[in-house]
């Protein structure tokens, strides 16, 4: 009884110090109102969850349900606010550091195995000999079989230092090996790749891949390093296409490399005032002059719009791609005890000209649940420092658009299969060396044996002709015109049946350059996937050193300098 109330004392004393924090600035009559409804809704939770420990028919796990909860609870808001528990720390302290402990390799689930997708380089786990297709059999003595991705993860990560059994198959003749392997404090760098490109190579080229702690610093070492290889720089190219972002200050410090100190770079405003902060630029630059260009996609969210929407408002220099992925929101993670987390959203971001682009509208749903894009005729129309009309609701739109390549629907089927994986998996046992990265293709004679060992392979795939086709039939199912056609629609879908061996013919191209790249992978880790794609027809970077090398007007007449 006594343990009764003292659990009741304690949600209404939570509830008590909640209300004083949600309703700083609320009237009087409203506080008490809301603080009514949290106390007695926080009572009624705990009331509950003692109920169902006490009276129901199985043990609980109380972690689980409490998370499950939680996460019910936060279903209804934007998707970045999240409860991240104490398993989750490790992986929300790695995409705030790119650090973490453990052995350095992402994984991958085929038919209930662990495989290895992806060792880094220099990693524990490739210092043991351990290759991307490695199937993992158990960890210290757990069967991994059927496990989830979290589950490995767990076992795998840990303090450096500390060391872990590990038994491995072989993906060609099926031996296991036993394998130990000691932990270490991981870094997977900001920037996999930066190089100078261009005919002249006298263009600096960056990837940032996301903003972790010090990416600023990464970004500048790379620059530094070009900048002394090649004093005549005629540009820079900044590749932030996929980056889904990360820490705001850092996407300070990256616009602080091109623009002067005191200026704003992002504002934000929330509900309270506390949120409301501007951040200008601090430093001295590292270059204030150089031409430049900024590379970004749809994958390219939050701070990263940031930058680009800064050196667009700014007229810095030259946005290159497709419109961005409209994340205007800002996360601040608030520690709620037992080493676990909120990162709740708590303000919107202003880029210098006054625009948020934030895309869709989480605090206005839809009766099924849904949100909606911000319409274009609530979208406001700002200017940049010279002028020029840029758009808030809708993500950054490139000043130059490059129309963006989407992968066919069988490319999809072999990638979702994972034929493309396996197929590297084979090469790379069969083939002992390959050309360096930036040379690889994928050839003829490759290809033909690709076609050799994929067929008869089971995977499925529906052509544009045949969602048309499935479109046709349940309109036609949905007026009652269908049973009056179906000989003729049956005869015209069995001639546009498909077939695969033409289909992979027709998709050749595609096919084998995501070949090449997961190939590449295999001997040169990830800076070779960035190396090779790079130099696969990469119409963004060709038309960023186009632009920067200025042998016409476009990169003064886009900024009107």
């Amino acid at each position: 009884m006594k343990k009764s109330f003292c659990l009741r004392k304690k949600a209404l004393l939570s509830a008590a110090l909640l209300a004083a924090v949600c309703f700083t600035g609320y009237g009087q009559d409203e506080a008490t109102d809301k603080y009514f409804e949290i106390s007695k809704n926080l009572e009624l939770f705990s009331n509950l969850f003692k109920e169902l420990n006490t009276y129901y028919v199985d043990p609980i796990q109380p972690g689980k349900m409490v998370k499950t909860g939680v996460d019910a609870m936060l279903v209804d808001l934007d998707p970045y606010t999240n409860f991240i528990t104490e398993a989750d720390i490790e992986d929300y302290e790695f995409q705030t550091t790119g650090k973490y402990g453990g052995i350095g390799a992402a994984i991958r689930i085929s038919d209930g195995d662990i495989i290895i997708a992806e060792p880094y380089e220099n990693s524990p786990i490739n210092k043991a000999g351990i290759r991307a297709g490695d199937i993992v059999v158990s960890i210290d003595g757990h069967p991994l079989k059927g496990k989830t991705e979290d589950d490995v993860s767990l076992l795998m990560k840990g303090a450096p230092g500390t060391t872990l059994q590990m038994v491995v198959k072989h993906p060609v003749t099926g031996k296991e090996s036993a394998k130990t392997i000691t932990r270490e404090e991981i870094k997977v760098s900001s920037v996999p790749y930066a190089a100078l490109v261009g005919d002249n190579k006298d263009i600096a080229y960056v990837f940032l891949s996301q903003f972790t702690q010090n990416c600023s610093r990464d970004v500048k070492q790379a620059l530094d390093s070009l900048k002394k290889a090649q004093p005549d720089m005629k540009g820079v190219v900044l590749d932030l296409r996929g980056n889904p972002g990360g820490l705001l200050e850092e996407a300070v410090r990256i616009c602080n490399l091109f623009i002067g100190r005191g200026q704003l770079v992002v504002s934000t405003r929330g509900k309270n005032k506390e949120w409301d902060k501007q951040f200008k630029t601090t430093e001295t630059s590292w270059d204030e002059s150089v031409p430049l260009s900024v590379l970004i996609n749809h994958g390219s969210a939050s701070a990263s719009e940031i930058v680009a929407g800064t050196i667009q408002d700014l007229d810095r220099g030259v946005i290159i791609g497709t419109r961005s992925f409209g994340k205007g929101l800002v996360q601040t993670v608030r520690p709620l005890g037992y080493n676990t987390r909120l990162k709740v959203t708590t303000a919107k971001y202003y880029t210098p000209s006054g625009r948020c682009i934030q895309a869709l509208d989480y605090s206005h749903r839809n009766e099924d649940g849904s949100v909606s894009s911000v319409p274009d005729s609530l979208k406001k129309t700002f200017k940049t420092v010279a002028g020029r009309a840029v758009y808030d609701g809708g993500g950054v739109e490139p000043d130059i658009k490059v129309e963006e390549s989407e992968l066919s629907k069988l490319a999809i089927s072999l990638l979702v299969n994972g034929y493309i994986f396996d197929y590297a998996t084979r090469y790379y046992y069969t083939h002992p060396t390959i050309a360096p990265a930036p040379e690889f293709t994928f050839s003829g004679n490759d290809f033909s044996d690709f076609q050799q060992w994929i067929a008869g392979k089971d995977f499925s795939y529906k052509t544009e002709s045949e969602d048309a086709m499935n479109t046709l039939r349940k309109s036609m199912e949905k007026e009652g015109s269908f049973e009056r056609f179906k000989a003729e629609f049956n005869a015209l879908s069995a001639k546009l049946n498909h077939d695969k061996n033409q289909d992979i013919l027709k998709e050749k191209t595609e096919i084998s350059k995501l070949l090449a790249n997961e190939i590449v992978s295999r001997y040169y880790f990830q800076k070779g996937r960035v190396v090779n794609r790079l130099n696969n027809e990469d119409e963004d970077l060709r038309k960023a050193i186009t632009v920067l090398q200025q042998k016409d007007n476009t990169y003064r007449t886009i900024l009107k300098k």
